[in-house]
């Protein structure tokens, strides 16, 4: 019998055009249509069908066809495998644990659970791709070449799973995998359909019968006396010497096969009724020609190709963000039109959030029907994060991760839950970590006693899947138990409603915890520790797809569901080589020549199905084509069916409207302001009247720092889970200094000198013994730092009568506001065997340079010389001072270095008196303002409050980039 074969070509609206033909067959009898049964690719051609049907009727009521799906992995073929009586599909989380276990047992305790169920997952793509080819694992044993024997025989101990323990597994437990049932299915029915047809219309329509069970039952409807196939933009014009030349990367590689399975031409399948050829699909094919075959380019009329791409634009966007920009400005222009409709085809579903996000600026609200992983979710997120958290024995990144979470409210308004959390980050989280768990949290928040309630209630409510995380061994069902009860606690509302579980995503992570529970005595008791990873790597698996798109004029799409409808404006984003068409992915398994040798197609097939749907998609009548010239800072390659059309049409530039800059527009505001450094100028009784001699610097460098600091009060919070840093360090340095000198009896140097100092090195650096990374960095700077100090103690121990370190003075000068008291801790100061005093000043850092202290800008050396003088320090009394030192505690080679603050002594000390009573005249001016920053040459290297001032933002050059 002739196979009854049509072709909708590419260009029309596939659900649209096969919708309304069989209006028009069945028009004088409304109930025909009834009878009817169509098989399309998935479930959402077949959404995608109905709405078609209700365009083309103009919204009347009609008795629908059956529709049913071919290829959804989660359809079940739409009752038809349970017509014949096959083994029900073993659930995909049981599927998944069951193999997770068996790799964990090949591994020998070498993998962990996350491990095992990634390499699990692997197994069972490799499972479903030799079902779904109808191959047989006793292939394997003849792929191997000598020379790859011992590596393949590690590969074949793990595929034992899948040739022996798989197969006794599903016959023990009555299951079969999903793969194996729908191909029995379709080859079952295609023999009854071949030995008895059905008295009812079949139509087989939108699948390119890729697969082998799809192609027969494909070939099978075909012959039937009321059957009818439908292709999908089947290329007539290929002659049969084009037709050899074409691989599995050609778009119409698939549907030559098929065609040629049904012993015909591609010529001889005639278009369905109503349909023509767009002139542009023709200019598209010779695009997409076999490579062997282009050098026919050369003899095409160039100036009909392009006008075949007149309503074609193409956009090379500077980066992703940008794409996404002007993607969204070209979806939403499109509404200014009543009626017209756009949609966005990719396969990057990073782009298709970015435009959906892009668009709700708009205020357009899109779905991408493709859907988005269960762990980027609110409640998938919420569900690692506390998993996590709790795993982690309350670490701080991992807490406030889950705490700050939207869906966390712990039964308690938000606003005191968030409250309650930001308590909790100031007093135990910022800085260095607390000790494990609750416990270590309730140590350092003090006396609070409305955190220490709370703190108490989550200890409680944490309780279970604390010790849960805790043992050694234990059944994923408890694990999964205790969790589903903190989740649920931790996201009731103070209404005691639990709103993790609303919404599509909280409805698809109820049925994805629900079936973990069903299914986790699939998998052996595991260590608590590794439940978040399995968790997380489980999840990966599941898709949150919307049920309807909430928006009736825009859409985003993946290309398969675009192959088979259209819109007034169709957008191809993500046009770039490894991400349309994606890049093979890498067999864990098998080399290349070793799948071919096995019967499985090639990793490039995927190539061939993806430049079919990009030429289904360009052929629509108004396309604009988007890529990213740019990502992740480094340069894309065209797609390579661009590459392909600019080489066709000549072309170096394709039409545009000035899209890039009218989104860049968006971000531009009507004038820009200027904006100077800030300077307040509160009232002079704000002001302090005491400081210390370290603040007086940061008064000259920088005073908005000290307006900030001192008189706002305004201090920067310590990172969470924070290393002690260097400023840590060189408080540990200055203590063990003291502890040393401090220790020091009268007289020479002792001969235990340097292991005195190494012990107060040890004391002092205690905290940093708790980071091994950090104490085998810093530990041998200071062993170096002890030797050199040592020795120069002992240089200057004969000429030393007495030491004091960390002595604190003060002195107090006349203000026009009145008196104003600047106070010091000076590290050390000397007292000399002629009577004065040698002032030292440790740095760990770089000192300031005889420049700074000069001119003024690093007094403190010269401001602890006055108050000396002046006789501030009471421990020493009035007493001239001879020297000035800084020592560089550096570490390394040398150890250290000691050098002069610079300059005449006696001069610097009357510089600094002079210029700090200059500054308190100054500033006791009401009028006189804290700039930012006034000296430019002289400001802080680094400040907590450059951000505050935006600096960047007035600052010339490069000034501030520290910040």
């Amino acid at each position: 019998m002739t196979p009854s074969i049509f072709t909708i070509p590419a260009g029309e609206s596939f659900v649209d055009a096969l919708a309304r033909q069989l209006l028009d067959e069945t028009v004088g009898d409304p109930l025909t249509l009834a009878d009817f049964l169509i098989l399309l690719p998935t479930r959402r051609a077949c959404r995608a069908l109905q709405e078609g049907f209700l365009r083309a009727s103009q919204g009347r009521p009609l008795l629908l066809p059956r529709l049913q799906p071919l290829g959804d992995e989660d359809d079940e073929l739409e009752g038809l495998a349970d017509e014949l009586d096959l083994p029900p599909i073993i659930p995909s989380l049981r599927r998944h644990l069951l193999l997770t276990r068996l790799v964990l047992g090949q591994s020998g305790g070498a993998m962990t659970p996350e491990q095992a169920a990634r390499l699990a997952d692997e197994l069972g793509r490799l499972l479903d791709q030799v079902q779904t080819e109808q191959l047989s694992f006793r292939q394997l044993e003849r792929l191997v070449p000598a020379e790859l024997a011992r590596h393949w025989q590690i590969t074949l101990d793990f595929l034992n799973i899948l040739t022996e323990h798989w197969p006794a597994i599903l016959a023990e437990q009555g299951w079969s995998d999903g793969a194996a049932r729908r191909v029995a299915a379709l080859s079952r029915r295609a023999e009854q359909w071949a030995a008895t047809p059905p008295d009812f219309p079949v139509i087989a329509a939108g699948s390119t019968g890729s697969l082998p069970a799809t192609a027969r039952l494909l070939a099978t409807i075909a012959r039937l006396p009321r059957g009818r196939l439908v292709l999908p933009g089947l290329d007539r014009r290929l002659s049969a010497d084009e037709q050899r030349e074409i691989d599995h990367t050609h778009p119409q590689y698939a549907l030559m096969k098929l065609v040629q399975s049904l012993d015909l031409h591609p010529a001889a399948v005639p278009l369905w009724p109503g349909c023509r050829e767009s002139p542009r699909a023709v200019w598209v094919a010779e695009a997409l020609r076999p490579a062997g075959t282009t050098e026919i380019w050369r003899l095409l009329p160039i100036k009909a190709a392009n006008e075949a791409f007149a309503d074609v634009e193409r956009l090379d966007c500077p980066g992703p963000r940008e794409e996404a920009a002007v993607v969204a400005l070209m979806m939403r222009a499109t509404l200014e039109e009543p009626g017209r409709t756009a949609a966005l085809v990719t396969p990057d579903r990073g782009l298709a959030r970015r435009v959906a996000a892009e668009l709700e600026r708009f205020g357009v609200e899109i779905d991408d029907s493709a859907g988005r992983p269960l762990e980027v979710t609110p409640p998938g997120s919420f569900l690692a994060l506390t998993a996590r958290m709790v795993a982690d024995e309350f670490a701080p990144h991992a807490l406030l991760a889950a705490l700050k979470h939207p869906l966390a409210v712990g039964g308690l308004p938000p606003g005191e839950f968030r409250a309650l959390v930001r308590l909790l980050e100031r007093h135990a989280l910022r800085g260095p970590r607390p000790g494990r768990g609750i416990a270590g949290l309730v140590a350092l928040c003090g006396d609070e006693p409305g955190l220490l309630a709370w703190l108490e209630q989550m200890q409680r409510l944490t309780a279970g899947l604390t010790a849960a995380c805790a043992a050694p061994a234990i059944s994923l069902a408890n694990l999964v138990a205790a969790h589903l009860a903190l989740v649920e606690e931790l996201t009731a509302n103070h209404e005691g409603e639990r709103q993790i579980w609303l919404g599509e995503a909280g409805r698809a992570a109820f049925s994805f915890m629900g079936a973990l529970a069903d299914a986790a005595d699939a998998l052996a008791p595991l260590a608590g520790r590794h439940y978040p990873g399995l968790l997380r790597q489980l999840m990966a698996a599941v898709t949150v797809r919307p049920a309807f798109g909430n928006h009736p004029r825009l859409a985003i799409w993946g290309p398969l569901e675009a192959r088979l409808q259209q819109a007034d404006l169709l957008i191809l984003g993500g046009l770039n080589e490894g991400v349309w068409p994606p890049e093979p992915a890498p067999d864990p398994w098998m080399s290349r020549p070793m799948r071919q040798s096995f019967g499985l197609a090639p990793p490039e097939r995927r190539i061939g199905l993806a430049a079919h749907d990009f030429a289904q998609g360009i052929c629509a009548p108004k396309v604009a084509l988007t890529r990213a010239a740019r990502s992740g800072g480094a340069p894309t390659v065209p797609s390579r069916w661009l590459l392909r059309l600019d080489a066709l049409l000549q072309r170096s530039r394709w039409r545009q409207a000035d899209w890039l800059s009218w989104a860049a527009t968006i971000d531009q505001p009507a004038r820009l302001i200027e904006v100077g450094p800030p300077a307040p100028a509160p009232p002079v009784a704000a002001r302090p009247r005491t400081l210390p001699a370290t603040a007086i610097e940061l008064w000259m460098r920088d005073p908005y720092g000290l307006y900030a600091q001192r008189i706002l009060a305004l201090r920067a919070l310590d990172p969470i889970d924070a290393d002690p840093a260097a400023r840590d360090y060189g408080k540990a340095v200055h203590k063990a200094m003291e502890l040393f000198v401090r220790g020091l009896p009268p007289g020479p140097l002792p001969v235990d000198a340097l292991e005195r100092l190494l012990d107060a090195g040890r004391i002092a650096l205690e905290r940093i013994k708790a980071r091994p990374g950090l104490w085998a960095f810093w530990w041998p700077r200071f062993r170096s730092i002890a030797g050199w100090m040592v020795a120069l103690e002992a240089k200057r121990r004969p000429y030393l009568r007495q030491s004091f370190v960390e002595i604190k003075g003060e002195l107090v000068l006349p203000g026009p506001a009145g008196p104003f008291t600047v106070t010091a801790t000076a590290d050390r100061i000397d007292r000399l065997a002629d009577g004065s005093l040698a002032l030292i000043d440790y740095k760990t850092g770089a000192p300031p340079s005889s420049k700074e202290v000069a001119a003024g800008f690093a007094p403190q050396l010269p401001l602890e010389a006055m108050i000396a003088e002046a006789g501030g320090f009471a421990e020493i009394g009035p007493t001239a001072v001879s020297e000035l030192w800084f020592w560089r505690l550096k570490g390394g080679a040398t150890g250290g270095e000691q050098r002069p603050a610079g300059g005449d002594i006696p001069g610097l000390i009357l510089a600094a008196e002079s210029g700090l009573t200059e500054l308190i005249r100054r500033f006791d001016d009401p009028k006189t303002p804290y700039e930012a920053r006034p000296h430019p040459d002289f400001a802080p290297k680094y400040s907590d409050y450059g951000h505050l001032a935006r600096v960047q933002e007035w600052a010339a050059g490069d000034e501030g980039s520290e910040e």
